[in-house]
This record gives C-alpha cells, sequence and structure tokens, in this order.
C-alpha cells in the first residue's frame, strides 16, 4: 500500500477541524510554510533522492482560514457514508441506491432528511409508498450530518492522533458529549 495514501487532518490557525487532505497536498502546505507540522506518522517519511520527511498526519495552518459555511454537501457518496453503505431497509450492501422516504411524487425532498441509502430490491419493492405503508421499517432515521460530525464519523479511519481535533475519546468509537 502506497504511504501517499494517507490522509491528513488540516486544522485552522485557532486549532478547529478544518478539513482532510492527501499527504502531498500536507507536505507541500508545510513545505510552502504555510502551515505547520502538529503530528506526523509514527515510523513512516516521504523520501526524496537526498532527504526523509517525517509523514505528516496533522498540520495547521499559519493564517486563518475564513469559512462562511461548513456543510456536508449533499450526495450520492456522503449519503452511502451516513448509512455505512447499508441498505436502510435490509441491511444489503450491494446494488446500492439512494431512496426518497416520502417519494418525490408525493412532494417528499432531496434533502438529507428525506433520502436514505436502499438496495434496488428494496426500492423497487418500496415503490411509490412510505416506509410505513410498504411496511418496510428504517434501520435509522436519515438526518443531516454536521460538518464535525462528519469528519469524525464517516470519513473512513481515524487516526487516534486526530481524537482531540474531532471531539472523539481515545476509545474507539466514543465520542465526547
Amino acid at each position: 500500500m502506497s504511504t501517499l495514501t494517507n490522509r491528513v487532518l488540516i486544522l485552522n490557525q485557532d486549532y478547529t477541524a478544518l478539513s482532510i487532505c492527501s499527504v502531498e497536498r500536507a507536505f507541500l502546505l508545510v513545505f510552502m510554510q504555510k502551515a505547520e507540522m502538529i503530528a506526523d506518522v509514527k515510523d513512516k517519511f516521504l523520501h526524496t533522492v537526498s532527504k526523509a520527511y517525517p509523514m505528516p498526519s496533522i498540520i495547521k495552518l499559519h493564517s486563518y482560514a475564513k469559512i462562511p459555511f461548513k456543510g456536508v454537501l449533499l450526495n450520492k457518496q456522503n449519503i452511502f457514508k451516513r448509512d455505512s453503505n447499508k441498505c436502510q431497509y435490509c441491511g444489503s450492501t450491494s446494488d446500492l441506491t439512494i431512496d426518497h422516504v416520502l417519494p418525490s411524487s408525493r412532494g417528499g425532498s432531496s434533502s438529507w432528511d428525506n433520502l436514505t441509502t436502499a438496495c434496488r430490491s428494496c426500492n423497487s419493492k418500496k415503490g411509490d409508498f412510505t416506509p410505513q405503508e410498504a411496511n418496510m421499517p428504517l434501520s435509522q432515521k436519515p438526518f443531516k450530518p454536521s460538518f464535525l460530525l462528519f469528519l469524525r464519523n464517516f470519513s473512513g479511519n481515524v487516526d487516534p492522533q486526530w481524537y482531540p481535533y474531532l471531539g472523539k475519546s481515545k476509545e474507539k468509537n466514543s465520542v465526547l458529549v
């Protein structure tokens, strides 16, 4: 596995979580002195012909980045991530689609609170009905994730060094309240 597939947490100047980026981008930000490395990946290095650099895990920007709105983009991939890539009706992980809980033909919107992951079979079976009408209960109610919640819970494996910046304790999947 390439070391460049690792991800790096970017912190704003005030140490708030801002984004996740590739190792290459993080290294360039540090190298160009636009950011400083807060934590590196133990025993992993980026090598040039003559030098080895620690691989970043967390970097902090030198200048404060004003972000007017930090939200999670509503798209198919993010709905799948929120729903753990499982059909919310039967739990299947194959042939996934997006389902409108309240069908769009009946006034249902394309929003976080009305879209859920469904396999093609369940989506066809449910048809133009609500889950209650089709007698197909959802395993979880659709919700709009916050930016921090999305970074913390839905962006794949999180480096334990990130926990203090994402509101997560050191125990796996234990969220601080």
